[in-house]
């Protein structure tokens, strides 16, 4: 049997990860998971890393995977942004090394997948495939979502796609079969009640069984779709994402904490109480028939430049913001009329004791590690937080 200077790589890093297991005297164990995005395709120092125990790299198309049986696939054919063999000597030998498929815009490879046995079977045979060319250790779903509520939901109305709710159960365990036990599976799940349409009471048990662990994209829970002013990812809204999964038969521990790391501005309605702005009245944000998006919100990442038009109402924002009673961040810029809304690490610290340890959550994970470059304090504030859990620390002054 041969072997690829990969595949030894990675056994010896099991060898040592066991090791590493056998001298661990730590309390529970939590998830550390980052996105890995072409867009910030940056690595931290090694030590910065240590604690990372899953990379996620975004995205693949979800389309790439209709091919017939049979065909000879290579590593260059699935066009990643970087090299595996970069990502898996990066990182600590323990940390699991997965391909994120879907994101954003991406669902016509997953309509296509999921309608019937038959492209189920072949879509999951060949995302198998991919799992064994590339010597990693699985997949993340990220599928924006089965069952409607799309950025396309004015033109195609969500009773079309009432199908896909069943149908994505279906296709996360025809997944689970080809790749078996030892893979890792996972999904990404909306943090707005409203996009919860295919994941009810029904349905979430049925994916829990499927899947290693289960991300809460806890943020951007303010979009174009609001009317009123809150937190695009705070502590208490966070938290209430979670407890929704809890309550439709998610168990804790397969539950990962979504974490931004990135700013969002809001445009808002003259007015508002600087002191107290939440539930000021929003401009209208998107197109009443088609749904697009009319340009008054947008963000940007810790590793970008801060756009020159918003510079200075930034500057306020990081200077006179306010953390509310809950622990979130935010600011109102009453010259600008802008709403920001941002984890800091003091944030992102409650948010690991009273959500991750105060829910009995699996972990936390992030978008995403490049965004946070080049200082990594939103990681270091998850990674300590987490650590601190494991520790046995449930008090915020040891965070």
């Amino acid at each position: 049997m041969a072997f690829s200077l990969t595949h030894l790589w990675r056994l010896w890093a099991t060898f040592a990860a066991m090791a590493v297991v056998a001298n661990n005297t730590a309390g529970n164990h939590y998830n550390c998971v980052m996105y890995l995005t072409s867009q910030h395709d940056i690595i931290p120092p090694r030590d910065v890393a240590t604690s990372i125990t899953h990379i996620l790299l975004a995205f693949l198309p979800s389309s790439i995977f209709h091919f017939p049986d049979g065909t000879e696939m290579t590593v260059a054919d699935y066009q990643l942004f970087t090299p595996i063999d970069r990502i898996i000597s990066s990182f600590e030998p323990t940390t699991k090394v997965m391909v994120a498929i879907g994101g954003w815009g991406d669902s016509r490879g997953f309509e296509d997948a999921a309608r019937d046995a038959e492209s189920r079977r072949n879509w999951a045979a060949n995302v198998k495939r991919m799992v064994e060319t590339l010597e990693i250790d699985g997949v993340d779903i990220d599928w924006e979502y089965p069952g409607g509520n799309r950025d396309d939901y004015k033109i195609i109305p969500n009773s079309e796609r009432e199908w896909e709710t069943e149908a994505f159960v279906l296709l996360l365990q025809e997944l689970r079969r080809a790749l078996g036990p030892a893979k890792v599976l996972s999904v990404a799940v909306p943090g707005q009640e409203a996009d919860f349409i295919a994941f009810d009471s029904s349905t979430m048990p049925r994916i829990s069984r499927e899947v290693d662990f289960i991300n809460v994209m806890s943020y951007e829970l303010m979009n174009r779709r609001n009317d009123a002013v809150i937190h695009h990812t705070g502590v208490a809204g966070s938290k209430a994402a979670v407890q929704r999964y809890m309550d439709r038969g998610a168990p804790p521990a397969k539950l990962n904490l979504g974490l931004p790391y990135y700013v969002k501005w809001y445009r808002t309605a003259s007015g508002c109480d600087a002191a107290y702005p939440l539930g000021c009245p929003m401009p209208l944000m998107e197109d009443p028939e088609t749904g697009a998006d009319l340009g008054m919100t947008g963000g940007f990442s810790w590793h970008d430049e801060t756009p020159p038009e918003l510079a200075e109402s930034f500057g306020r924002a990081l200077a006179h913001g306010f953390t509310y009673e809950d622990g979130s961040y935010g600011y109102w810029d009453p010259e600008e009329l802008l709403w920001w809304s941002f984890d800091t690490p003091e944030s992102i610290r409650r948010k690991m004791v009273e959500v991750v340890g105060g829910l009995g959550l699996g972990g936390a994970f992030a978008w995403g590690l490049g965004e946070d470059a080049p200082d990594f304090k939103h990681l270091n504030a998850t990674t300590e937080g987490l650590e601190a859990l494991s520790r046995g620390g449930n008090e915020k002054d040891e965070l």
